[in-house]
This record gives structure tokens, sequence and C-alpha cells, in this order.
């Protein structure tokens, strides 16, 4: 079942991604506009830059009088800027056609192309300005997530009187993730899919450290006094998150354009994850005979080898309070299944 659950996400982030890979084709070309749009206006500057250091050379030379030199200027700085007008406007009209088809199409194209803005320019003379300027968003958007709190073990369906310290034992999580608007022409649903990794540490409590019997893995005294701080045991485990996610960001409209931004105000997501664990390992550290021991065991622990739970997070911009549970245990052969449960801060970072 473990392994059911894995594959299956592993086949929508790969359908998911192919699907975002596809979409880069409009972004493309796009782009592609905009790069003739900086060609054109580049190779007209130069043309224009040769012009006149031919008339400057004309007028050094005694062949035409510095008001002629003027004249002659203006004359040409006008004559390229209309190229560049005419030329541009070529490519502003496949640009507006691509983003018509889009539109009608149902799909509102809000990326930043480009923001820059070129000028023709001479002394005393003539400038012309064009700007491409678009400040809306992609309809998938990469972020960086971090998350941290606190860690803990349920146990008979209760987490109250822990073998663990409560605020000793902790968690933190990192990974990027692709946030997807579904909706065509509204900001509300988002698909957030990614990969990260989890780190879930716990403190025993009572001078207790693991051990693995052979056919469980239970807690037992240690014979010397631990340093609690430094005594811990740890697994990490690569995942595959998802989550449905309900941003309320506001939609601006530019132009008769709907300008879509996530993560600029309250919103929540609900969903899951699914994973491996890469390690297991035990830390314990203390004293004797006036010498600091520090000791690192890593070893399977009788660790599940999945781990898949569900997760949601509810929070406003960037940040949010986050809590996971995992369905399966913790560890495969126990009498008493533990599952781990967490609770922190999440930053999702566009």
């Amino acid at each position: 079942m473990q392994k059911i659950i894995l594959y299956t996400i592993v086949i929508v982030f790969s359908l998911l991604t192919k699907a975002v890979a596809q979409e880069k084709t409009f972004e493309q070309q796009a782009k592609e506009i905009a790069s003739n749009i900086e060609t054109i206006t580049t190779e007209e500057k130069n043309a224009l830059k040769k012009e006149i250091e031919a008339i400057d050379l004309q007028v050094k030379e005694g062949k035409i009088s510095a008001e002629k030199g003027q004249e002659l200027k203006l004359k040409i700085a006008e004559e390229r800027a209309k190229n560049i007008e005419t030329k541009v406007a070529i490519e502003e009209a496949k640009l507006a056609q691509l983003v018509q088809d889009k539109v009608e199409g149902r799909i509102i194209y809000s990326d930043s192309i480009i923001k820059k803005k070129h000028s023709i320019s001479i002394p005393g003379g003539y400038k012309n300005n064009y700007k491409i300027n678009n400040d809306g968003e992609k309809r998938t958007t990469t972020q960086f997530v971090f998350a941290t709190g606190f860690n803990n073990l349920v146990t008979n369906s209760a987490i109250a009187n822990s073998d663990f310290g409560y605020l000793r034992s902790t968690f933190y999580e990192w990974g990027l993730t692709l946030n997807t608007r579904l909706s065509q022409n509204s900001n509300l649903l988002h698909l957030k899919y990614g990969l990260g990794f989890q780190y879930n540490m716990l403190h025993a409590t009572g001078n207790r450290v693991f051990v693995d019997t052979g056919s469980e893995t239970v807690l037992e005294i240690y014979p010397i006094d631990l340093k609690d701080n430094h005594t811990y045991f740890k697994n990490v485990y690569f995942v595959l998150p998802l989550h449905l996610e309900f941003d309320f960001s506001k939609t601006e409209e530019k132009v008769g354009k709907k300008i879509f931004k996530s993560h600029q105000g309250f919103r929540f997501g609900l969903g899951g994850f699914a994973g491996v664990n890469t390690n297991s390992k035990q830390f314990i550290r203390y004293e004797t005979e006036g010498r600091k021991v520090r000791e690192r065991t890593k070893a399977d622990f009788n660790v599940n080898d999945f781990t898949y739970g569900l997760s949601a997070y509810v929070g406003y911009k960037s940040t949010s309070l986050y809590v996971k549970y995992d369905l399966n245990p913790m560890f495969k052969n126990n009498n008493i299944d533990q599952n781990n449960v967490s609770l922190g801060i999440r930053f999702d970072f566009n």
C-alpha cells in the first residue's frame, strides 16, 4: 500500500511537470518577440551612431556647417525612430495576437516578459521611447519552502504524557514547490506540488534512548547520565508533498485584463505527502571521567522505509501555521503504533 501511494504521487508529479513544460512554449514565443524588439532597437541605434559619426566628420573637415550637420542629425534620427516604430509595431502586433489567443482560450497570460526602456537620442535633438511592461505572474510559479517547529509521537491516539520532550523535540523541512493556478479566470484554486526533505527529531525523557531488541524498538534507561539537549533520535525523509491551495490574494485589472498574483493575501492548503526514509540516526552525549563523549549510531532501528501522511497550512502571504501527521507508524514491528506529528511555522518564498 505504501509503495502504491508513493508511485501514484510520483506519476502525478511527472504528469504535472510535463504539462508545465508544454506551457513554456507560449512564454518562449513571447520572449522571442521581446528579443526581436531589442534587436531592432539595437541595430537602428548602431546605424544612427555611424551616420552621426559620418556627419561629424564632414563638419570637422569643413565640408558642411555645424548648423547643417545638426539639421541632418535631426533628420536621420527621425528616420531611424520611424524605422523602429514601424518594425516594433509589427512585433507588438504579434505579441498582441499571442496574448489574444490566450485570452480567447480563457488562459490569461500575465507574465513579466521584459521590463525595458529603449531610447534614441542625440545632443539637443531627438528622443523616442519604447516600453514593454506587464506586471503579472506566471500561471505556474516556484517557491522555496522552509518549515520548522515542534515534533512528537502520537501513542494510543494521544500525545499527552509523551515519552519525549515537547519543547526539545523539533522538526524542520525544506524543499522546492511548483504552484499552478487551476482556474482559467480565477485566482482561488492552486495545485501545489514539489519535493523536499523532512527532519524529525525526538528527545526522550527520563535519561532514555532507543534500543533495537530485534523484534521491536523500545526506550531503555541509559546507564550514564545523558546531556538531554544533545541526545536525540532523528529520521530523515525524502518526500513529495501535494496540496490544494486556496489563495485569496486580490486580483488586479489593467487595460481590461486580469492580473493574477499569488501569496499576496490570506491562503490555506490541504493535502498530504509521501516519501522514503533516507536514514535514521541516534545521537548520544555524556561526560565520563572528565571527558565529553559523543556517540552517533546509524541503523534502521526498525523504522518504516516509507512514510505518508496528511498536512495542512493556513496563513498570510509567505508565512503560515503548518501541521503534518504521519498516517503510518514510525516503527514497523512495535506492539503499539506511534505516529509522528509536527506543528510549526512554514515559509513559502516566491
